[in-house]
């Protein structure tokens, strides 16, 4: 079963496409010692809320997972309210995003597990709805600064307790997947956020058991298509997961943004031209995105 803002959905009641990583309301305009960013938020329901009830009816959209954890100004009601109106399934999480938006001063892993684990067993935010995955967590600089290594094990340990699955951010996506790893959590319950052009960094994060998370709009069409095609030709099919990643208002259609259909009309037509088959695309947006999200469940 799926945790869902609306209730647990079977997964075999998906048939469509998933989009792993999405964010569907954020608020990052502030943070501590960086600059604040007054395009870092998406508050734009109603435009939404269209977006995924049409991509449900032109493409099947199936399911979106919403990586809006604690310190990016989550907001679980107005998910649920999304998923309601577009009648298209949205699981929301937790997690303690990078070190300066998040509340994270001397707190030891234990007491930060202790966090997540209330959000995960008694609701998020006092709401009644429930996360389904942990994330994104990872780190806002080049490497994890000591206390975004905590959250990092804090998320390992309450994957670990509650068997939901945990997503990453940040530029050295190996660094964080070892400290995940280091807490024995199986690489099969890791969605590595890569954002990277190293094609022989993305095959380590695979050869780990982890799964490959690619983000349109952060990589560019071309640019993810060259990683998802390498790892596609590598035997890696199984171990991938694409996206738009949505984030920011100007990414909404309405203000001229290429929206969450991004992937549906730029990544996935340049995999079918270069040979991709539809068993493999298939693969890709429906059934690896299921089984990380369930894998701790079996």
């Amino acid at each position: 079963m799926l945790r869902t803002v609306t209730g647990p959905v079977r997964a075999a009641a998906v048939t469509g496409a998933v989009l792993p990583h999405e964010h569907l309301r954020t608020d990052m305009r502030w943070a501590v010692g960086i600059d604040s960013d007054p395009h870092r938020w998406l508050d734009e329901e109603p435009s939404v809320t269209a977006e995924l009830r049409e991509l449900r009816q032109t493409d099947g959209l199936g399911l979106v997972v919403d990586l809006t954890c604690m310190g990016m100004g989550r907001d679980a009601t107005a998910l649920a309210r999304i998923a309601a109106g577009s009648r298209v399934p949205v699981i929301a999480s937790t997690g303690l995003f990078a070190e300066p938006f998040t509340d994270v001063r001397d707190e030891d892993a234990d007491t930060l597990t202790g966090r997540l684990m209330h959000d995960i067993s008694s609701g998020i935010d006092g709401t009644g709805l429930f996360p389904g995955v942990i994330g994104e967590v990872g780190c806002w600089g080049a490497e994890p600064t000591p206390r975004e290594e905590r959250c990092l094990v804090a998320a390992a340990r309450a994957a670990l307790n509650s068997r939901l699955p945990v997503a990453t951010h940040g530029r050295n996506a190996l660094a964080l997947l070892e400290i995940l790893l280091a807490e024995n959590l199986p690489g099969s319950r890791v969605a590595a956020g890569y954002a990277g052009t190293d094609l022989a960094a993305a095959r380590k994060i695979a050869e780990a058991g982890a799964y490959v998370s690619l983000g349109v709009l952060g990589l560019g069409a071309d640019q993810a298509a060259r990683i998802a095609l390498g790892l596609i030709e590598d035997g890696h099919a199984e171990r991938l997961l694409i996206s738009t990643g949505v984030s920011r208002m100007m990414q909404v259609r309405r203000y001229g943004g290429k929206g969450y259909a991004h992937l549906f009309h730029a990544l996935l037509p340049r995999l079918r031209e270069a040979g991709v088959g539809e068993d493999t695309i298939g693969v890709v947006t429906h059934d690896n995105p299921l089984r990380w999200l369930t894998d701790g469940m079996t």
